[in-house]
């Protein structure tokens, strides 16, 4: 339920104040610049609606809506702020919404859908606005080729990313894609307080069981503080207790389960790979059998240190409660690792001195950086994205409000004083290739020489050749 409130509760309170407090700055009108030639111009960008949009999103965090009734817990597996994220944004931005949850989802996507529904009535507006669709993922291309959607957000996998996308472009539908990645947090020589860092490590790692997108896959620490770290997370990890808060709420219960246990047999596999390759294996790697929660997908909270960047479990998502802890010599090596995976989607760098702090955020491939921090931009509202194999587009924040628009682009008078006349020298059909060719330079000239001697050069000839 912590990780559920801090996963979910908190960041979707955080979109709805964000978007009343700054969504009608972002799409106001926005005033752009003229130039000498066209001065009598004004220029506007417009943020106009796109129409339907659709969101298909993913699971992540559990949460319970109604913990207080009487519904197992695989029942509630939810996708809370992933599904009302696109539905706030689409909203606000004037959009109708198609949203797609995931089908591991369906009871609860289906529960929050209505609670937006009942808003949009309460406030006097159609609840008509807001439509879930929820099949199984072979038959979601109907929804994702329709030529009646202007824009699709998808959070998920890159596989499907690529059926996705390639679906959409059948009628050349624009797609945000979001698919996850491998985040590094690396940690400098010059970091103090490491024993509040290991806090958040454990926060950024083994919050909701690991299934957090921007959650902490790989752990890179310089030498000096390598063998700290190493030593303040060992005995955390350990004591970290698997259980269900729900069914148990008297329990202190530190990391739930996991959706299903699909990865599970592949997260062994690539543990055990790590092992051969020279990985230590400090504490868990394998499933958890619960004995309470037998029908429970636990994975025990694991710890696997000297990984190398070579190894596959440096290199592929994992989704679990999995500390990955990889040593590097230096700041420019441990930007190296951190580059060295696919993915780019968020990063975190602990330290001191500014330089060594700038040096990594300018380095390391992503579309976010915390410093100093976990996934501090999203509490926020940045824009959310990353590049590489962690998709491309953006939404949260100005970027993607407008993303949900269509920019509309308009130049007008400033006056019914003057106005753009086409000069006969120019007016088709033209009679005479000399002068008009000649008048031509000069109004180039007029316009983009630099000083003023050219310019009244070039207003001579204008003159002489209309």
């Amino acid at each position: 339920m912590v990780d559920a409130s801090f996963g979910e509760i908190l960041v979707t309170a955080e979109k709805l104040k964000w978007t009343i407090d700054h969504g009608e700055k972002a799409l106001r009108p926005s005033r752009r610049p003229t130039n000498f030639l066209m001065m009598y111009k004004k220029n506007e960008v417009r943020y106009e609606p796109l129409g339907v949009v659709a969101a298909c999103v993913s699971w992540n965090y559990p949460v319970s809506p109604l913990p207080m009734l009487d519904i197992p817990f695989y029942q509630l597996l939810s996708q809370f702020h992933n599904l009302l994220g696109p539905i706030i944004s689409s909203l606000f931005a004037g959009n109708a919404i198609v949203v797609k949850p995931s089908e591991r989802t369906a009871w609860s996507s289906n529960f929050f859908v209505s609670i937006a529904r009942s808003a949009l009535e309460a406030c006097g507006h159609s609840p008509q606005l807001i439509q879930s669709v929820v099949c199984w993922p072979q038959t979601a291309s109907h929804l994702t080729a329709h030529p009646g959607l202007s824009h699709i957000t998808f959070i998920g996998s890159r596989p499907v990313a690529h059926s996705v996308a390639s679906s959409a472009a059948r009628s050349l539908t624009p797609v945000c894609l979001e698919l996850g990645g491998k985040d590094p947090a690396i940690i400098l020589d010059d970091a103090s307080n490491l024993s509040s860092i290991a806090s958040i490590l454990m926060r950024g790692v083994f919050q909701s069981a690991g299934q957090n997108c921007i959650g902490i896959e790989r752990i890179i620490a310089t030498s000096s503080v390598y063998p700290q770290l190493l030593a303040l997370l060992e005995p955390r990890i350990r004591a970290l207790r698997l259980g269900s808060a729900l069914d148990d709420p008297d329990e202190n219960i530190d990391v739930g389960a996991c959706v299903s246990d699909e990865s599970f047999t592949r997260l062994e596999a690539l543990i055990d790979d790590a092992e051969q390759q020279g990985a230590r294996l400090i504490c868990g790697g394998r499933r958890h059998v619960h004995p309470q929660h037998h029908a429970g997908h636990y994975f025990q909270p694991t710890l696997l240190a000297d990984v190398t960047p070579e190894m596959a479990i440096a290199q592929r998502e994992l989704f679990a409660p999995i500390a990955v802890l990889i040593r590097a010599d230096d700041v420019r090596d441990a930007v190296r690792i951190a580059n060295a995976t696919p993915y780019a989607l968020g990063a975190s760098v602990f330290g001191t001195a500014p330089y060594f702090l700038n040096q990594v955020v300018s380095g390391v491939s992503a579309g976010m950086v915390s410093v100093n921090d976990f996934g501090a931009y999203y509490a926020v509202q940045l824009p959310f994205g990353g590049v590489k194999a962690s998709g491309y587009g953006r939404f949260a924040g100005e970027e993607g409000l407008r993303s949900l628009c269509n920019a509309k682009s308009v130049c007008e008078d400033r006056t019914t004083l003057v106005r753009t006349t086409i000069p006969k020298r120019l007016d088709y059909p033209i009679h005479d290739q000399k002068k008009p060719w000649e008048m031509c330079k000069a109004i180039v000239d007029l316009g983009y020489r630099e000083s003023w001697m050219a310019k009244m050069n070039a207003l001579r000839r204008l003159m002489a050749n209309s």
